[in-house]
């Protein structure tokens, strides 16, 4: 065997996996990925979770020690850290998202922007948690940023909430800037791309002059985000400024789909997963290519893309440390990855949703649908945490 294939990074080490999870923890992550692995159920609890949010049931108490429990950090950022005390004793570091959705009025984007700011200074305090992000949905309404990505803003207090958007964002760089901590900007729908898009590029032309402070998220499931980081590339080039870009599969296919069948345009969605997963992995081979401008966050759960990565890394001699080169994956999944490439050396984080159960509801049940359509996700995690709970049982008989 070639010294390069013992070299090679192995996510099927469950012990290492696991390591951070009692018995019980398994066990319970065995049953919970068996029920989102059934469609029936799932499409059944959305539809319940929805109808108790429109009646303001109390539903916490059941939520709260499930599915919140198994992909959440918690209701608070003090909740939280001890969640990341926890994974940082196994060089896994976290990321606070503050995940609550679906609020536009001035009080609730008041109180998201109090709050990813003080995710900001949280993180500059603390060196486990290396990153913070924010939804750019949470800062403005929809329509403004659909019809800002249309270039169709005329009226006069659109116009005015467009600019305190671009405001809201600055601050939250700008804060970032100061206080040494990158801060990644997720993607949202297609319809309010472009206008995040542009405000995105404004802020890294004015807050990477030195290193990537600020990061673009690109969904390589769209046609033209590969062109897109190349376009956004010569520009970094020509502005003197640097990339930073965060790589995720997406998250919107069918809803993006269906509306532009509805309306009458081209679907922006590659035509098969083959498609996406290549035009992924060419995005991550293009940024380290370049890496002496970009700087990179590969956000996925694909073992392919995230072993290519760090084939790249070895093939360009550089440390497995470096800075400018980042893994992760949600919390509460592909433990397998995070916690082997942690221990492998390499530079990796969770994403660690938090806020109240009730307003992060909506992202727990994304949550289930996707693991439900993904193939092979949910038995994927329900084989591992049965072979790594029969394992610890039977070290201990």
């Amino acid at each position: 065997m070639s010294p390069n294939m013992l070299d090679m990074i192995r996510f099927d080490d469950l012990e290492t996996a696991f390591r951070y999870k009692t018995d019980r923890e398994l066990k319970f992550a065995y049953w919970l990925f068996k029920i989102v692995g059934n469609p029936t159920l799932v499409k059944s609890g959305k539809f319940f979770s929805d109808l108790a949010l429109r009646l303001r049931l109390p539903i916490a108490w059941l939520v709260k020690p499930t599915i919140y429990r198994h992909f959440c950090g918690g209701e608070t950022i003090t909740e939280c850290m001890e969640v990341a005390r926890a994974m940082e004793e196994y060089k896994v570091h976290c990321i606070l998202d503050y995940s609550v959705e679906g609020k536009d009025t001035p009080e609730d984007i008041q109180a998201a922007l109090d709050e990813t700011l003080r995710t900001i200074h949280n993180a500059a305090q603390n060196p486990s948690i290396p990153f913070t992000v924010f939804k750019p949905t949470a800062f403005t309404t929809e329509h403004v940023l659909e019809e800002g990505s249309l270039g169709q803003l005329s009226n006069p207090e659109d116009i005015k909430e467009s600019e305190r958007f671009r405001q809201r964002v600055e601050t939250l760089c700008q804060t970032a800037f100061k206080l040494g901590v990158p801060i990644m900007v997720d993607a949202e729908d297609v319809k309010f791309q472009k206008m995040i898009d542009q405000v995105v590029t404004e802020m890294m032309e004015k807050f990477n002059k030195e290193r990537a402070i600020v990061f673009n998220t690109l969904q390589m499931y769209r046609r033209d985000r590969l062109d897109f980081l190349k376009e956004s590339y010569e520009k970094a080039l020509a502005g003197n400024y640097f990339l930073g870009v965060k790589f995720v599969r997406g998250a919107y296919m069918e809803s993006e789909r269906e509306r532009a069948a509805r309306m009458g345009y081209p679907d922006p969605i590659n035509p098969d997963k083959p498609t996406t997963d290549q035009m992924f992995n060419d995005g991550l081979r293009f940024s380290m290519e370049h890496l002496d401008r970009i700087s990179v966050f590969c956000g996925t759960h694909n073992e392919e893309s995230n072993r290519l990565l760090t084939e790249l890394i070895d093939s360009k001699g550089i440390e497995k440390n470096d800075p400018r080169v980042w893994f992760s994956q949600l919390f509460g999944m592909s433990d397998h990855i995070s916690f082997n490439l942690g221990a492998a050396g390499y530079q990796v984080a969770k994403y660690l949703p938090y806020g109240p159960v009730r307003n992060v509801l909506p992202y727990l049940i994304r949550r289930a649908e996707e693991n439900t359509s993904m193939a092979g996700q949910s038995s994927r995690e329900i084989e591992m945490a049965q072979k790594e709970y029969r394992r610890s049982k039977e070290r201990k008989e």
